[in-house]
């Protein structure tokens, strides 16, 4: 293993991390602000030996960007007696889009109807029973990419065809959904050890409302609803900080989209500004997990 978290004032806290980006940079800007010292891991210079065990006992702070390696640095981390966040199960759940449905359903918690395909003659046959219009999605990924919204037969086919033909055998399967009506926008809420610190309306021109793809954020009031939808979402995948992306239908009912473990939330801060510091309540966070 190519390094170890240092010990900060009673605290070991490591952050995995092979891209530093304006969120990495908030974090430790607040480790900074706390006097808590703290050690940036490269993950893509990180090794470990098999059966070597009890290197670390510290709090490690996982935001590696790819989802592979992050499933993977988590489980590492976690071998060697690390205490992760968020852990490698609930990395590997909120990584995969089916798995996170498979599990708000199991929690009893709204999404909407979903299916998988397992090729891509089954995925036509799973979009007659779900009706159109309806929205395909990549199993794995993130910022909106790849999602096609299917307004009829005809369009599934094309796009499934398409999907065939590529290598990949993830490719072949079909993660389809009910394409929701909703009023342009969905809701991001951010939930750090099972407090939800605020929610933000994200709004864009089209089916996506990524900030990272030019979606507009502004303030969303936390009802009851949001702030009990928020805490289950997190809870149901097992993470402790986590982005839960919800979506109202026209007659307002909410529903889960989906929950992410690396939050961004540079976007999500800008919108609500000094109501909130989000990076100081991770590191917060954090150091209250390292010193138990």
């Amino acid at each position: 293993m190519s390094a170890t978290p240092e010990r900060a004032g009673g605290c070991e806290i490591a952050v995995l991390a092979s891209r530093v980006g304006a969120d990495e940079k908030r974090l430790f800007d607040a480790f900074d602000r706390r006097g808590v010292r703290f050690e940036h891991v490269d993950t893509r210079r990180e090794w470990f030996v098999a059966g070597r065990g009890g290197v670390s006992r510290g709090v490690v702070l996982n935001r590696e960007i790819g989802q592979v390696r992050a499933a993977y640095a988590a489980r590492c981390w976690s071998v060697v007696g690390a205490d992760v966040v968020n852990s490698a199960d609930a990395t590997e759940v909120c990584g995969d889009k089916w798995r996170t449905t498979v599990a708000l359903e199991a929690a009893g918690i709204p999404v909407p109807r979903t299916a998988l395909g397992l090729t891509p003659q089954a995925t036509l046959d799973a979009l007659d029973e779900i009706g159109y219009p309806a929205v395909i999605k990549p199993l794995v990924g993130s910022w909106g990419r790849l999602i096609v919204s299917l307004r009829d037969r005809a369009a599934a086919e094309g796009v499934l065809e398409y999907a065939g033909a590529l290598p990949g055998p993830q490719s072949h399967l079909g993660y389809v959904q009910e394409l929701i009506d909703k009023p342009g926008r969905d809701i991001r809420v951010v939930v750090v050890g099972g407090q939800v610190l605020g929610a933000v309306y994200r709004q864009g021109a089209s089916l996506r409302t990524n900030v990272a793809l030019g979606g507009q954020v502004r303030p969303c009031e936390v009802s009851p609803e949001i702030d009990k939808l928020a805490r289950d979402a997190a809870m149901a995948v097992g993470a402790d900080i986590a982005g839960v992306d919800l979506i109202e239908d026209r007659e307002g009912r909410l529903l889960v989209l989906e929950v992410n473990h690396r939050v961004e939330f540079t976007g999500f801060q800008s919108a609500l500004g000094d109501r909130i510091d989000v990076a100081d309540h991770i590191v917060g966070f954090l150091r209250e997990r390292a010193q138990r």
